[in-house]
This record gives C-alpha cells, structure tokens and sequence, in this order.
C-alpha cells in the first residue's frame, strides 16, 4: 500500500508539472508563430500540389517540415528565460537548490516532444497528399538540427536574458550558418542543415550515408555541450535576479 501510494503521488507531481510547464510553453506568442508554422506549411504544400511542373521528393519535404520545425521551437526556448524574469519566477527557481536546472530540462524537453508530434503530422500530411515519405525516418532526422538550434538558443538566453537579444544573436547565427553552406560543399558532415534525402550527384550511397552518420553525431555532441553551457550559466544567480 505504501509502495503504491508513493507511485501515486509521483506520478500526480509529474502530472501537474508536464502541465504547468505545458501551460508555460504555449503561453503568450506562442500561438502566432504555431500559426506562421501551419500557414507556411500549408502555403508551400499547396504550391506544390497544384503546380503541374512540381515534382517533390521526400528531399523537398525535408525542407518543408524543418522551417515549421524551427519556428515552434523559436518562441518558447528563446524568450523562457525573460518570461521567467517578467513573471518572477525566476526569483523562485533560484530559491530551490538545482531546481532550476529541473524545470528547463523539463520544458526543453517537453517544447521537443510537442514539436516532434507537430512534425509528425505534418508529414503524415505531407505523406498523403504530396509524396509519400518515410514519416518516422523524416521526423527523426528533422529533430537533429532543430534540436541543436533549440540548445543553442537557450545557451544564448542565458547569457544575453533578453528575448528580444536572443533572438536577434540566433537570426545572425542562423543566417551564418546558411550562407556559409557553400563552404561545406566538401566537408558536408560540418552542415547544419545537410538534407539527408538529397544524395548529391557523383556520390555513392554508402559514402553518403556516412556522411550523414558523421553530421549527425556531431550535432548531437553539440545538442549535449550547449544544452550543458546553457545550465551551467544558470548558475550565475546574480545575473538574473
């Protein structure tokens, strides 16, 4: 009875945790840019569906599925911090030893799951009406640089805690990112935004494969050092209070 008790009250606080922080997360903003997400996704299938010449591929759905993939995360993580500040209740987080740290793993992991759910649908949309793709292949490698993006952003908030800065550093960032592609054209392992169901041309498909393996694992070591960067810094208390 105790045993079942004790399993009963955890699962209670992990109820009303998910949901608090659930509530936290679809906060605010955040429905304008699930909005811009949808109408983008909506705007480029439609496009595609009633233009005879269009021919997508799961490549093309790739890069239909990441922009809304980007934009979900964007409001949550970027501007957490400075909400946290606004409703203080950061004051509170820092008051409870490690909590902190709890709680953000908390929500970034909640803000990647519900995006993940999102992406899936999009594809199972995408998947019906466009091109049929691999659903649960597609949404795995989406996830990777949306999830490098979205540790990124939060290592920035807490150093810059300010939204509005956040968000400016992660545009510059991001166009850097994408501008310098050019650069990779040999070195594609280094591209954050590799499309994994483009096989360029002269290239053979174990080669690429690897290529891919190798980007992969290291935007996963970058998920995995930026997400620590970013609590570590949220041991700097007297910078946010």
């Amino acid at each position: 009875m105790h045993i079942r008790n004790t399993l009963k009250n955890i699962c209670t606080v992990m109820y009303r945790t998910i949901l608090y922080n659930l509530k936290i997360i679809f906060a605010n903003k955040f429905i304008f840019f699930l909005g811009a997400a949808l109408a983008i996704f909506i705007f480029v299938t439609l496009i595609n569906l009633f233009n005879a010449e269009s021919n997508p591929t799961e490549g093309t759905i790739y890069w239909l599925l990441l922009v809304p993939g980007i934009l979900l995360i964007f409001y949550p993580i970027i501007f957490g911090i400075q909400n946290d500040v606004d409703t203080r209740m950061i004051e509170i987080l820092f008051g409870i030893p490690n909590y902190r740290y709890k709680v953000w793993l908390v929500r970034l992991i909640l803000i990647f799951l519900v995006t993940s759910v999102i992406i899936s649908l999009l594809s199972a949309v995408s998947s019906f009406v466009l091109t049929s793709v691999p659903v649960y292949k597609m949404v795995f490698q989406i996830m990777f640089p949306i999830m490098f993006l979205g540790c990124a952003a939060f290592m920035v908030s807490t150093i810059v805690r300010n939204g509005s800065g956040t968000a400016v550093v992660m545009v510059i960032l991001g166009m850097a990112f994408w501008i310098t592609r050019d650069f990779f054209n040999d070195h594609k392992k280094w591209d954050l935004f590799l499309n994994p169901f483009v096989l360029p041309d002269n290239m053979n498909e174990a080669v690429w494969a690897e290529i891919v393996l190798q980007n992969r694992v290291y935007l996963f070591a970058g998920i995995i050092l930026t997400l620590l960067a970013g609590l570590l810094n949220l041991q700097k208390r007297e910078k946010f209070l």
